[in-house]
């Protein structure tokens, strides 16, 4: 699995969410429009870009962005040690994953997102003798939800949790609430930008003190963070107070792109 974003869709979101001319960094980079360009769509470059003036033009570190662009990726983060947690990958032009968290003791599940298709989600629950309880979505773009018609469908009991402002208000995320899966407690966090529906679901109280889990959707990825050209300020403000303050061993699990942890990110994420 690769990064979501190169070192050009970096720069190319902080750009974009600044309102900056490419010219502008094409020049602050050292490169001409054309390799700006071609930098920017692709990662590639002939002559390295003058990183610590992209840095101060667009206000990221030039020392991460160093680091991306060196191959950086994500060792720390190990979803496969916990065995009560699943990403699920689906792809329909775009790969986006989904994630299945179940109790050992109840075999209670929580899926957080649909993905593309409900079928692997299906044979996973199936496959654990798993019952579904909870379906939490961090935001409500297409990918992500695509497959929740025939999941509400299948489970008409099923417990949705959002913070959309057109969802019914007892299926809206609220400050302060606790789920609990089992022994597992999920609760929420705003995390806007990308999305004007955005949240992260942290669950917790795993056994044998593993660490936490959080959901982030699209807020942050391994690297990088989600787009937000209306709301950019808005969604680094987030990400910064309401992600990366979890614990340092917190796993990060994304929409895209590879699981990472809260310590990672402020080592090596150019936005933060």
């Amino acid at each position: 699995m690769t990064l979501e974003d190169h070192a050009g869709d970096v720069v190319g979101k902080a750009r974009k969410g600044l309102d900056v001319a490419p010219g502008q960094v094409a020049e602050a980079a050292g490169l001409n429009d054309e390799n700006y360009v071609r930098f920017e769509e692709h990662g590639t470059f002939d002559e390295l870009p003058d990183l610590v003036k992209i840095g101060e033009l667009l206000h990221l570190n030039p020392d991460k962005l160093a680091t991306i662009i060196s191959g950086w990726y994500p060792r720390a983060a190990d979803l496969e040690a916990n065995k009560t947690v699943r990403q699920i990958t689906t792809n329909e032009g775009m790969e986006v994953h989904c994630y299945l968290v179940w109790d050992a003791a109840t075999r209670e599940a929580a899926l957080f997102d649909t993905g593309w298709s409900d079928e692997p989600i299906l044979a996973l629950l199936q496959e654990n003798e798993l019952t579904l309880k909870h379906l939490f979505i961090t935001h409500t773009h297409h990918d992500h939800v695509a497959a929740m018609t025939p999941i509400r469908k299948q489970f008409p009991d099923l417990a949705l949790n959002s913070s959309s402002p057109n969802a019914p208000e007892e299926q809206r995320n609220q400050p302060g609430q606790i789920v609990e899966l089992g022994g597992l407690q999920i609760t929420s966090r705003e995390t806007p930008g990308h999305a004007d529906d955005g949240a992260t679901y942290v669950v917790d109280n795993f056994p044998g003190f593993a660490p936490k889990v959080a959901m982030v959707g699209d807020a942050i990825f391994a690297g990088s963070m989600g787009g937000a050209p209306d709301h950019y300020q808005l969604a680094r403000e987030k990400v910064q107070s309401e992600i990366l303050s979890l614990s340092a061993e917190t796993l990060l699990c994304p929409g895209h792109g590879p699981v990472t942890t809260v310590a990672e990110q402020l080592t090596v994420n150019p936005f933060f």
